[in-house]
């Protein structure tokens, strides 16, 4: 399933959970993106294929 999410106001959020596939897209030029994490980021832990994605997702 696929879902868009559109962030059109500052008071609004989203909660990502692990094992979901998401793009980011068309930020405002006052955008603020905020990411926190429980470890440091590792450019080897992220899955930029979707298809691999759903290969590792679905065992």
């Amino acid at each position: 399933r696929k879902d868009e999410v559109w962030l059109d106001s500052p008071t609004k959020g989203l909660v990502i959970d692990t094992r979901v596939w998401h793009e980011m897209h068309e930020f405002s030029e006052d955008c603020i993106l905020l990411v926190l994490a429980s470890a440091h980021y590792s450019e080897a832990d992220y899955i930029r294929d979707y298809d691999k994605f759903l290969e590792v997702v679905n065992g």
